[in-house]
């Protein structure tokens, strides 16, 4: 039985939020966005049909507030909600009250967020479905004595994870026996404050891991697909900081392995919607299953750009009950992708956050280039949320094409007013490792002195030319116009008086 969705509350903000309402506007569906007060003037609600406050800047008195979200939904009668990544996306209790309420979730049900979403579950389900795991516990230790019994038994080195984990918190690290019960109680601590669970297990660590992850989609129908894999081991503290498609790493055999092991994950949950296996691969190609994200990953684009196919569209279509129109011998990949997480964020600084107020911003154009962003000259960028304003995502027929063409795109990209991760953006994509694809988990750590050598000399050379277009561009208009027709309160004539006067006070 289907249902057809005209109108989509969007549970989200930024990048994100944008990109679910333009595959709405595509396929004739109304889109609703929600904002915190500081995102008053932010990109998605410019965009959105609808647009509804729900609260102060805290996320948990807005966007992780399920019972504002629900009472928009009905006052603008929506037929679903789309939670994005992040905040709500994972939320089994979420994904419940839109049943209760009569709302579509787009996404999987309840139980299936509920099981996959706790990682000893997780694991326990895997293991039974015969898929391979990494060796270690399928229960929470419960004692500092069963703590060191089990990690005696898997062997050290391990890694103790938080159950109800992500994105780095609640892990640690243990190579030394001496250093088991005080990293156990710091993944305690930090799986609480962050999760409210401090469950947490033991997996046997795994030197120099590649992270591959594998997208999949399924129906109501029991119909389970696979659309290729994503290279994600450019990570720094756990978070990915570059994606790619296909992986470097990956044979033909070894992908059809894998992607088998992926659709066999999802179906032993009967898993319906778009989501993620995730995977930890050695150095002799043996992988095992890390864990299972029910809900569409930031680095989605880049497989859309090599398969074609509209992931949001994907969940849409079947949230409405409608089956899969891909078989997957209509999946293959197409030429390479690279996406490129650009965070204001100050990498000369122990990558601090860099909120504040965009003065300037110049996104990259050309063929197979891709901008998912929200930010905009004169917005001022909050500090409440996560510091990602948009992600690059680049195409080309092969892969040193598409890093030659990421490195074209990030030289172009200009954002002034915060500090940005762009630069040392660009020292990954000339990093030979990288270019090479002999890369793993532990690149940026690996290469550090390379990726933060200073570059002072080209950043003064493209002040300089920004300055130089600047007065070419005014004089211009000074000749055509008889008058000097750019006020001296513009941000382009502060920007060039505030960096010539830096120069000439440093020389």
């Amino acid at each position: 039985m289907t249902k057809r969705i005209t109108r989509v509350l969007v549970a989200n903000r930024g990048e994100i939020a944008l990109r679910v309402m333009r595959s709405c506007r595509e396929i004739g569906i109304q889109s609703i966005a929600v904002y915190s007060d500081v995102d008053r003037t932010s990109m998605h609600v410019r965009y959105a049909n609808y647009a509804y406050p729900i609260g102060p800047a805290p996320s948990n008195e807005s966007y992780l507030n399920i019972d504002k979200i629900i009472e928009v939904a009905k006052i603008s009668k929506a037929d679903a909600i789309h939670p994005g990544y992040g905040f709500l996306s994972e939320n089994a209790e979420f994904s419940k009250r839109c049943q209760e309420e009569g709302i579509i979730f787009i996404g999987p049900t309840p139980e299936i967020i509920s099981t996959m979403g706790d990682k000893i579950t997780a694991r326990t389900t895997m293991i039974n479905s015969g898929v391979p795991v990494v060796p270690g516990t399928k229960e929470n230790l419960t004692d500092d004595a069963m703590a060191l019994r089990v990690v005696k038994e898997v062997g050290l080195p391990v890694m103790i994870k938080a159950s109800a984990g992500g994105g780095g918190k609640g892990m640690r690290m243990v190579d030394k026996e001496e250093n088991i019960l005080s990293s156990l109680r710091a993944a305690r601590s930090e799986a609480k404050s962050s999760f409210g669970d401090d469950s947490v297990y033991v997996e046997k660590y795994i030197s120099s891991p590649h992270h591959i992850e594998f997208q999949i989609l399924g129906d109501k129908h029991g119909n389970v697909i696979h659309l290729c894999e994503r290279e994600c081991s450019v990570q720094r503290r756990h978070q990915k900081v570059v994606e790619e498609t296909p992986s470097p790493l990956m044979t033909p055999e070894l992908r059809e392995k894998m992607g088998k092991s992926a659709v066999e994950a999802a179906k032993a949950v009967n898993y319906h919607g778009a989501g993620t296996i995730e995977f930890l691969v050695d150095n002799d190609l043996n992988y095992y299953f890390l864990e299972m994200n029910t809900r569409l990953q930031v680095e989605h684009p880049i497989t859309e750009r090599v398969t074609g196919y509209d992931l949001v569209k994907a969940q849409i279509h079947i949230a409405e009950g409608r089956p899969l129109e891909i078989k997957q011998e209509d999946v293959f990949q197409f030429g390479h992708s690279i996406e490129c997480r650009i965070y204001a964020e100050d990498t000369d600084n122990n990558f601090m956050p860099s909120p504040g107020l965009i003065t300037h911003i110049t996104e990259p154009m050309g063929l197979g280039v891709r901008t998912d962003g929200y930010v905009y000259e004169g917005y001022e960028i909050p500090i409440h949320y996560d510091p990602m304003i948009s992600k690059l995502i680049i195409w080309a027929r092969t892969r040193t094409e598409a890093i030659e063409r990421m490195r074209r795109a990030l030289y172009e990209y200009k954002i002034t007013g915060v500090k940005t991760s762009i630069k040392f953006l660009e020292r990954i994509m000339e990093c030979p490792d990288f270019k090479e694809g002999k890369y793993d988990t532990h690149f940026i750590q690996d290469n550090e002195d390379f990726l933060m050598a200073p570059d002072s000399s080209k950043e003064r050379f493209e002040d300089l030319a920004i300055v130089a277009a600047f007065l070419d561009y005014n004089q211009k208009l000074k000749n055509a116009h008889g008058s000097d027709v750019i006020s001296s309160g513009t941000k382009w004539k502060e920007f060039g008086r505030r960096s010539a006067m830096h120069r000439a006070n440093k020389n």
